[in-house]
């Protein structure tokens, strides 16, 4: 791999005309020179495609077509990425820095990993300035999984070599694809990973996994159904250590809240 890989970053979008511009500018004005851009909208039936179309040129895929859902989408855009690394930004997520996608590259390359994540933040809705939860990750030890622990998805880019060995999204499940992607990767292959100190993405609150007391449930059996699935004996203990890690997560330190605001 040479020191500018390229790297594929993949929106998949459903009716996001108020938030996927966000997205969108925070992918076409990062400043490394090799990015592949792509989205995968489900047919939108609100303005986002006139959204899409306004930054056609700097984007180098879109497909807009039914489909059975985020996760069959995220597949389609694996399978037409030609990037040596892979990143997934959802419609309503942005990257906090037009450093980012540079930060990634470099620590993937100088470290000689197989992946890299960082820290992230949920942030209301509307006002993005107004951070809700901080999402702060640590250095990579595959024995923290065992113990509830998951790097946030959204910030996760790793070479596509870990698809194309160990397989796609299971788009069986509702809620927990990523999560139990992350235990295929990381746990159960071995796949090395780097941990960037920083906070790289900004999530709007209210996501899939946590709209409902039901959704919570259906993820937590989802959880434990991802250990399973991948042949692992599931830790005694994981399903109550994972969402007692979120408590911390929203007592935001006053230094994230200003470092972020004067990015």
């Amino acid at each position: 791999m040479n020191d500018k890989p390229k790297i594929s970053i993949i929106t998949v979008s459903f009716n996001s005309e108020e938030t996927i511009e966000d997205t969108i500018k925070s992918v076409v004005n990062q400043d490394y020179p090799n990015i592949e851009y792509i989205i995968i909208d489900g047919k939108s039936t609100d303005s986002t495609l006139a959204i899409i179309d306004k930054y056609k040129d700097r984007i180098a895929k879109v497909i807009s077509e039914k489909d059975d859902g985020i996760f069959y989408a995220f597949n389609k855009g694996l399978r037409i990425a030609t990037g040596d690394i892979i990143g997934i930004l959802n419609s309503d997520d942005f990257y906090t820095s037009e450093k980012t996608i540079g930060k990634i590259a470099e620590t993937i390359v100088t470290q000689n990993v197989d992946s890299a994540y960082g820290d992230l933040v949920y942030v209301d809705p509307v006002d993005t300035e107004k951070i809700i939860r901080y999402w702060q990750s640590k250095p990579y030890q595959r024995s923290l999984f065992r113990k509830g622990w998951m790097p946030p998805h959204p910030t996760f880019f790793c070479k596509k070599e870990l698809y194309e060995k160990f397989g796609d999204f299971n788009t069986w499940m509702i809620i927990s694809n990523d999560y139990e992607i992350l235990v295929r990767f990381l746990y159960k292959e071995k796949s090395s990973a780097a941990y960037i100190p920083e906070v790289l993405v900004k999530m709007r609150a209210g996501g899939n996994s946590n709209g409902s007391l039901r959704k919570r449930f259906i993820a937590n059996a989802e959880d434990r159904k991802s250990w399973e699935v991948n042949g692992l004996k599931r830790p005694l203990f994981h399903i109550h250590l994972k969402p007692f890690r979120k408590i911390g997560q929203f007592l935001v330190p006053a230094k994230i809240k200003n470092s972020l605001n004067k990015a």
